[in-house]
């Protein structure tokens, strides 16, 4: 397995001036690193570490609670859109899906994803950002949030904080995309404004599944428009670029944030972008991580935090191939991204 740098994009410098040949040219690297590796790195001088700092203690504190003080946070009743998963309840697709057991087949087995045998032993909670439409013909997508009793003082205003400034980046990661893809400026931005846009961090105990090879989140993609991480404590995500046969394990240098390709986007390249595969494993690097952290934060919860935004298409809106991108009715027909996302959502067992 290859240790990789994913293309690196410089968000500071197109936001500086829009206007400029090296501004465009960075838009270009953006659509090109979607369409060639389905992800990129971006740095960011205005995303605050420390935010991110108070999200990840934050998360660590509240998956560290007792179980029936978090199942008080779940509503399944809204496919776990809100509030908390708990563990062994998302199950990835690939158990089912013919064509993604096809697609691990035509890997070479020495970067094949490792084996599931069932759900994710993951929690993760979901914090809704932006505005909630006013009119929807989906209320279970954009539901109310949940706010845990025990943090009710304090998560609001972290939860906001940090949201709001991933929101704010993959925003303009969408925007550059447009401009390199020779769209207008606005025109992906524009496809998800009210949309029902999540916070939604992972939350992996280490103390219980922190062994080498364990597998947190199995072999998936993510059914959004782009996904945004900020820089986890502990490593262990690997992708798998324009789904090929080679396995990366992706490092995230500091000051710099991971966007990946979801298969809204992709509906709307009409395949030219694929959503990038991944999964999230224990390995080396992160048991090193561990051992980092007993021996420099004893008294902290042990557990793997992910940093993790879904930017989603408005539900409302449809989802089709955009000009300049070839149509393919076959594979992605128009369709609401409601629809897309509630068929999703009952593939990985979170909509009954």
């Amino acid at each position: 397995m290859d240790s990789f740098v994913l293309p690196i994009i410089d968000f500071d410098l197109y936001m500086r001036d829009k206007t400029t040949l090296a501004a465009i040219n960075e838009c270009k690297k953006t659509a090109d690193a979607l369409r060639d590796y389905g992800a990129l790195l971006i740095n960011n001088s205005g995303v605050k570490a420390d935010d991110n700092s108070r999200f990840l203690d934050l998360l660590e504190d509240y998956f560290a609670q007792p179980l029936e003080a978090k199942l008080k946070d779940a509503r399944p009743d809204v496919g776990f859109q809100v509030g908390v998963t708990p563990e062994f309840t998302e199950e990835p697709k690939c158990h089912k899906d013919i064509d993604c057991q096809k697609l691990i087949s035509q890997i070479p087995v020495e970067n094949r994803p490792l084996p599931t045998s069932g759900p994710d032993p993951k929690w993760r909670f979901f914090w809704r950002i932006g505005e909630i439409p006013k009119e929807t013909k989906y209320p279970q997508l954009n539901a109310d949030p949940v706010i845990p009793e025990a943090f009710k003082d304090i998560w609001p205003a972290i939860m906001n904080a940090w949201g709001s400034q991933m929101h704010r980046v993959v925003l303009g990661v969408a925007e550059m995309a447009s401009v390199g893809f020779g769209m207008r400026a606005d025109e992906l931005p524009e496809l998800t404004k009210n949309g029902p846009h999540l916070l939604a961090p992972t939350g992996s105990d280490l103390e219980k599944y922190g062994e080498l090879g364990n597998i947190f989140a199995g072999f998936h993609y993510d059914l959004n428009f782009l996904t945004i991480h900020g820089k986890s404590r502990f490593p262990g995500l690997h992708i798998w670029p324009r789904n090929g046969g080679v396995k990366m394990q992706v490092r995230v240098p500091d000051g710099h944030l991971l966007v990946q390709a979801g298969k809204q986007f992709e509906w709307i390249t009409g395949g030219e972008v694929k959503a990038g595969y991944h999964e999230v494993v224990v390995t080396e690097n992160t048991i090193k991580a561990i051992e980092d952290t007993k021996n420099t934060r004893p008294d902290r919860p042990l557990w793997r935090i992910s940093s993790t935004f879904f930017l989603h298409v408005a539900s409302d809106k449809i989802l089709q191939p955009l000009e300049p991108f070839k149509p393919n009715l076959s594979l992605y027909p128009p369709i609401f991204a409601g629809d897309q996302v509630k068929h999703e959502l009952g593939l990985i067992e979170l909509m009954k």
